[in-house]
Parts: C-alpha cells; sequence; structure tokens
C-alpha cells in the first residue's frame, strides 16, 4: 500500500459513513434513460434531470442519431484537427445564425468549452473577475490560467449577482484588460444573471464579458436564445459559452463569439485541441434539436415556463423555501445535511428523484434538493411530487414560515 492508498482511504471516511448508514444517494446506474428512469427495477420521476425541454428521447432525435451512426459510426478516433466533419461545420454555423454570433465551434463538452476559452484568451495583461458563486468549469480555466507560465493573469473574485462588489473590482484591478464571468442561470441556486446592470458597468470599465449560458439555452427568451434574448441585451455580450447537456440532448459546448476570437480559441485552446471529436451522432441529434427550437421555439419555451410557474406558486404555497431562484432551477432548502440526505431517500423510496446537494457542493447551511422543472413534466409527476415534498417536509421540518406554525399548533 502506498501513501496515495493511505490519503484515499483517510478522505474516503465521510464517504464510507454515508454508506453504511445507507445515505449514500450518487452514482446510482440507470436501466433507462430520460425523464422518467429505472433503477434497479423501479420506475421514477426524475426531477434532477437537465433535460429543459424533455426532446431528448423524441423520436426524431433518436432516428437522426442512428442515421450518423450508419454514416459515421460511434466516434472519429481523432481530435478535430483531422477530424472534423461536414456535420460539425454545418451545425456550427447554424448555431452561429440562430444565436446571433458571427462564429461558432463546437467542443466535445460544456466544461471543456469554458476552460479552453478561458485559458485561451486570458494572459498577464488579464484581469479575471468571477462571481463567487462561479461555476466549477470558470473556476478550473480560470486557475489553468493562472498557472500558465508566463502567463499568469491576476485572479479576482466578486460577491454574487452584486454590480456594486464588480465594480470596485474593476476600479482596483491591477492589470490592463478585465474578462468578467458570469453564468445566466446559476445552476445550483437557479437565479439569473443581473446582466443588463452588468454589461452596464462593464462597458464603463471596458471590460469583456464571457457568459456561460448553459442552463438559460433554450430556457430563456421567447425563441430559446438564451439570457441575451431575454434581457433584450443582443449584441451586448462578446462571448458566450454553452452546451449540448441541457437543452440538446447529448454532451458537448459551444463558443460563440466573433469570427476572429473563434478562430482564435480554435488554434490555441487545449481542450479542443488535444480532445477527441465530437462524435457525429451527438452532432446529429442537437442539430435535429435545433431544427425543433427553429420551427417552434416559442411554444416549446412557454409550456416549461407555464410549468415552472406552477411548481413554484405550489412550492411556495406550501411554505418551502426556494432560495434566490427566479426560473426553472427551483432549490428545496433543507439547510441541514442530514434533512437533505432523508429527505432524497424517502422521496427516492416513493418513486421520485430529487438529488441532495451538500458540502462541498454548497457551503454547510444551504444544504439543497436539486429540483430542475421541465417542459417534459406532467402535472400528475409535479403534484407527485408536490404531495410527498408536503409530507416528507413537515415530517423533517424543512418547510418554513406558516407552514411550520400550523404543523407545531397540530
Amino acid at each position: 500500500m502506498s501513501w496515495i492508498d493511505d490519503k484515499a482511504h483517510t478522505e474516503l471516511a465521510r464517504i464510507r459513513e454515508a454508506h453504511e448508514k445507507q445515505l449514500y444517494t450518487y452514482f446510482r446506474p440507470f436501466e433507462s434513460g430520460g425523464l422518467r428512469t429505472t433503477v434497479a427495477g423501479k420506475s421514477f420521476v426524475n426531477f434532477s434531470s437537465n433535460d429543459y425541454l424533455g426532446l431528448t428521447n423524441h423520436p426524431k432525435v433518436k432516428e437522426a442519431a442512428k442515421k450518423a451512426v450508419d454514416q459515421f459510426a460511434c466516434g472519429l478516433s481523432s481530435s478535430r484537427i483531422q477530424a472534423t466533419t461536414t456535420a460539425h461545420v454545418e451545425l456550427e454555423e447554424r448555431l452561429a445564425k440562430y444565436f446571433g454570433f458571427e462564429s461558432a465551434l463546437m467542443f466535445t463538452t460544456g466544461y471543456q468549452a469554458m476552460v479552453g476559452t478561458v485559458m485561451a484568451l486570458a494572459d498577464k495583461d488579464t484581469t479575471i473577475i468571477l462571481d463567487n458563486l462561479s461555476h466549477a468549469c470558470i473556476l478550473d480555466g480560470t486557475f489553468l490560467a493562472a498557472g500558465t507560465p508566463t502567463r499568469q493573469p491576476e485572479v479576482r473574485f466578486f460577491n454574487h449577482n452584486s454590480v456594486k462588489s464588480l465594480e470596485r473590482v474593476l476600479k482596483t484591478k491591477e492589470r490592463k484588460n478585465a474578462l468578467v464571468m458570469v453564468e445566466g442561470i446559476y445552476s445550483l441556486d437557479g437565479d439569473m444573471a443581473k446582466i443588463k446592470e452588468i454589461v452596464e458597468v462593464c462597458e464603463r470599465y471596458n471590460a469583456v464579458i464571457i457568459c456561460d449560458d448553459a442552463h438559460g439555452s433554450g430556457t430563456l427568451g421567447k425563441h430559446g436564445r438564451g439570457i441575451l434574448e431575454h434581457f433584450a441585451i443582443e449584441g451586448k455580450v462578446p462571448v458566450v459559452i454553452t452546451t449540448f447537456s441541457k437543452t440538446f440532448g447529448g454532451i458537448g459546448g459551444v463558443l460563440l463569439g466573433s469570427s476572429d476570437v473563434v478562430n482564435h480559441v480554435k488554434h490555441t485552446a487545449r481542450s479542443f485541441l488535444f480532445s477527441a471529436s465530437l462524435p457525429v451522432p451527438i452532432v446529429a441529434a442537437a442539430a435535429t434539436i435545433l431544427t425543433m427550437l427553429e420551427e417552434e421555439g416559442p411554444a416549446l419555451v412557454a409550456e416549461l415556463h407555464e410549468k415552472a410557474t406552477y411548481m413554484r406558486t405550489r412550492l411556495g404555497e406550501l411554505g418551502f423555501d426556494l432560495g434566490m431562484s427566479d426560473t426553472h432551477i427551483m432549490p428545496v432548502m433543507c439547510r441541514d445535511e442530514r434533512k437533505a440526505l432523508f429527505m432524497h431517500v424517502a422521496l427516492f423510496e416513493s418513486g421520485v428523484m430529487m438529488v441532495p446537494i451538500v458540502y462541498p457542493g454548497v457551503k454547510l447551511g444551504e444544504e439543497r434538493l436539486r429540483v430542475n422543472i421541465t417542459r417534459g413534466h406532467t402535472r400528475e409527476d409535479m403534484d407527485l411530487a408536490l404531495d410527498l415534498l408536503d409530507s416528507y417536509g413537515k415530517a423533517f421540518f424543512v418547510q418554513s414560515g406558516e407552514e411550520i406554525g400550523a404543523m407545531i399548533a397540530e
């Protein structure tokens, strides 16, 4: 046994304890995919999926992927440098047009798109300024850039969604250029960036914004073009990064920007140049979903919002704390690890999957259940979840306000 085995064993103490108490809730093997999945032979309604428009299992999407397998197989066995297909190029052109940018570049994952873009654009003349609730891909791209010899940028943080805090950092930055990193929708809290105000302050200080709109693409804006369409600020954010792993039903990342910026990243981003090309069946599936958005986007987005409004209203009436959420992502705040884990287990045993998010995924005291509403959920799905949440919320003292007061009075 080496020191790494000793280290791993010590670090896994918390995981072993969770297993022993039958509270380990992660890495359960799915036997089928979708919003109604199967685990160990039992069917579940999945409220932790990011399939926001419910199109991943659409027959047209699956048929397009099957045809692509016949033409290109499951993979291309090399990186995009020598494994670019007409399907890649055509979809990149369509994505750029749909989202209103000059150019687009597809990466194998959204994580790689962010990491590669940050590393390609930031250098010793740059201050990278991050929201303090930034996603791991933003953090990792920043820290990798900061650790690159001769290119190390300055790294600063601002308070979550605080324009005043951002402006203080912009005033005191030590480097010539500023790269401000935000998300369209923050995935664990479900709140939108104050993007209009952020754009205004960045314009005053000549700062460039990179927006990770992974959870806003397909869900925000009349046509599903994301947070820029939602707030009518198209053309105000020079770089947007999105993903295929939510609305577009597969995996992959997309960089959107000017032709020169995208071409620069294309020729310098290590996570693009040294990673295998996105499989064409995934490209074909995403292209099919893009066609659906082009043809019926407003109707699809409106249905998602209608269902999200229903769920939000009912959760509020039942006394649940949804934190900062103002979107279809609604964390049910438990603010205690045991409550979050017990709630998950109880719901899971009743046929509803809501993954618990605990430390270090969130700060201590901010533990929650992840509840994502999608267009694919039915009213019956939501009512089942609401009834169970109400029952177990009372049992584990998760609800707040008048609901808890009434419970105690009983």
